[in-house]
């Protein structure tokens, strides 16, 4: 009678198999080092924000720096709004980078979706065409640019300040990669229950890449709020100024030697972007746009 070979007990570990590795003092490194990049990189921001609430008897330029004040005080602010109209310059940022964000969302995605979803005659040229734009620096077409929204008549004007900024070739090969990624389940079942392209787009599309399209809104509102130099080339009204030139006018004033008031105003410049990703990073997250769908 053949003996049966019972397998062997799983508490045997195999000899071929390789010894447990414990990763904690890699991982621990990995942490510190990660955590003295950030150190790094936050402390101008930390002296930032610690120069806007020092009292003028403090001295600045101390060894070493003291990043805590002895009196903080709002002063420098009151005084930086008093000088300038930053109310002025704020609501003209908003103005512009919230309508240069609606226009690159609605532009990109109408560009975007016809390149990822539908078949025609030249779309990979179309596409690639597009992205090469993105090696071209925005100095060179800088003058031509110039040139054309004075012909349009768009100078000192909020339309000329978002003129050149209404799509971006960044934008629509984002959104180009996102649209590939939907199930085309849900595109076929929209178009037999009698639904448009429009409507496949509007309905179907836009909401399945919703994290793609908070991506882009963040991008593009980081760069529109922060951009110094078509402002400065377009504009010479102060009505017109955004945040960052009524910063860079800080420097002309006689109060242009205290950085107090230029770390103040600056402090007023970035505190909107920070708020905008604090509030729109919780979007960020994959939907279950393939939920419905089994394979």
């Amino acid at each position: 009678m053949a003996k049966s070979i019972s397998p062997p007990s799983p508490s045997i570990a195999s000899p071929t198999s390789p010894p447990a590795k414990t990763f904690l003092p890699n991982t621990f490194f990995t942490y510190l080092v990660l955590l003295g990049i950030a150190v790094v990189m936050l402390l101008p921001l930390v002296w930032l924000i610690s120069t806007s609430f020092k009292a003028p008897t403090e001295n600045l330029f101390q060894f070493p720096p003291r990043f805590l004040p002895e009196s903080p005080t709002f002063e420098n602010f009151i005084k930086v709004w008093q000088t300038e109209p930053f109310g002025r310059y704020l609501f003209n940022s908003l103005l512009v980078a919230g309508l240069t964000v609606g226009f690159n969302l609605l532009f990109c995605s109408l560009a975007a979706y016809p390149l990822a979803r539908l078949e025609f005659r030249g779309r990979e040229i179309i596409f690639s065409l597009i992205v090469s734009t993105i090696l071209i620096p925005f100095q060179i077409v800088m003058i031509p640019l110039y040139i054309l929204t004075v012909q349009l008549g768009l100078r000192n004007t909020y339309l000329g300040l978002i003129f050149p900024a209404i799509a971006s070739a960044f934008g629509i090969f984002l959104l180009r990669q996102a649209f590939q990624g939907v199930p085309k389940e849900l595109e076929e079942a929209a178009r037999m229950d009698g639904c448009s392209e429009l409507g496949i787009w509007w309905f179907v599309m836009l909401p399945s890449i919703r994290p793609a399209l908070v991506t882009l809104a963040i991008f593009v509102f980081i760069g529109s709020w922060s951009d110094f130099l078509w402002p400065l080339i377009i504009l010479d009204q102060p009505e017109y100024y955004t945040l960052p030139l009524g910063v860079a006018r800080l420097l002309g004033t006689t109060f242009g030697q205290d950085f107090r008031l230029i770390a103040a105003g600056s402090v007023i410049s970035i505190a909107p972007i920070l708020l905008f990703f604090v509030l729109m990073q919780r979007y960020i997250v994959p939907t279950e746009s393939g939920s419905g769908v089994k394979g």
